[in-house]
């Protein structure tokens, strides 16, 4: 299944995950056990809502943010995820444009070249349905939802790799984070839970894809993260997709890298432990 299926009921078409990362003619100019909590107070009080000038279409808009000062972080996933204790922030990580179809990460968001905003508005604005429920806090499957229109439009503009490498890793966390919310008791529990895995898998490729890619291809920082780091992220992504190979060399860089820090070197041995025993169950040496 494509990580893009049902798009088409908001008016995007033509965008297909296997077509992510080809080239275009350039415009002018696993994972630890969550241990989960009950959350002290109700996600809206955690949130606010902020607002843009939409840069294609010149809307006024708000989109929810959130208050950080207020979470408490109690650790992060083998592929950087972080988690808080309160709630899941990166559902609130992409500002969409209800009007024109627009979205994008909120760094992002205000920055669109001319040439961009045609192809937006011809690809994307055109067609573009969205009933926007003016939610009071974003449910998984919105925030889900927020992400493919991200990288849609990502897409059609042909940004870095790098760039719609992070929407895809982002995407994948809040998918993670939607399977941990399941209830167990639902009565398909199991088909939902195995229904996340598959997208998040599907998510995390593209990521890895991406930003192996960009690793080849733009210089550093890629997604505000230098080459330690990044070279970190794909060896976890890699071990989470089951290449432990190439986690391997990677690892072994960082390791004995000068321009690495400690807290970098440390992941790197504790994940190259991991990998060991996946290779040592491979039969690999």
């Amino acid at each position: 299944m494509s990580l893009f299926s049902g798009m088409e009921k908001f008016g995007i078409k033509n965008v297909d995950d296997k077509k992510l990362y080809e080239k275009k003619e350039a415009p002018p100019e696993k994972k630890e056990e969550v241990v989960k909590k009950a959350p002290e107070e109700p996600e809206e009080n955690f949130l606010f809502p902020k607002k843009y000038t939409c840069p294609v279409c010149s809307s006024q808009i708000t989109s929810l943010t959130v208050k950080s000062a207020k979470l408490r972080l109690i650790g992060s996933d083998m592929d950087l995820r972080p988690k808080y204790q309160q709630m899941d922030p990166t559902k609130y990580d992409i500002v969409l444009c209800p009007r024109c179809g627009y979205a994008n990460t909120p760094k992002n968001f205000p920055m669109v070249m001319q040439a961009h905003k045609k192809l937006i508005i011809d690809n994307i604005s055109k067609t573009f349905k969205y009933d926007d429920p003016h939610s009071t806090a974003y449910s998984y499957d919105e925030a889900i939802t927020r992400y493919k229109i991200a990288l849609s439009n990502a897409m059609v503009k042909n940004s870095k790799d790098s760039e719609k490498a992070y929407i895809c890793l982002k995407m994948a966390w809040v998918i993670r984070g939607k399977s941990e919310s399941l209830d167990s008791s639902m009565p398909n529990y199991k088909d939902a839970l195995e229904e996340c895995k598959v997208d998040e898998m599907g998510a995390l490729k593209l990521a890895k894809d991406g930003f192996i890619t960009a690793r080849a291809t733009e210089e550093f920082p890629l997604a505000g993260m230098d080459e330690p780091t990044v070279d970190y992220l794909i060896s976890a992504l890699c071990v989470e997709l089951d290449d432990p190979k190439t986690a391997a060399k990677l690892l072994s860089d960082i390791i004995v890298s000068k321009t690495a820090n400690n807290r970098v070197k440390d992941r790197a041995r504790d994940l190259m432990a991991k990998v060991k025993k996946m290779l040592e169950e491979e039969g690999e040496e």
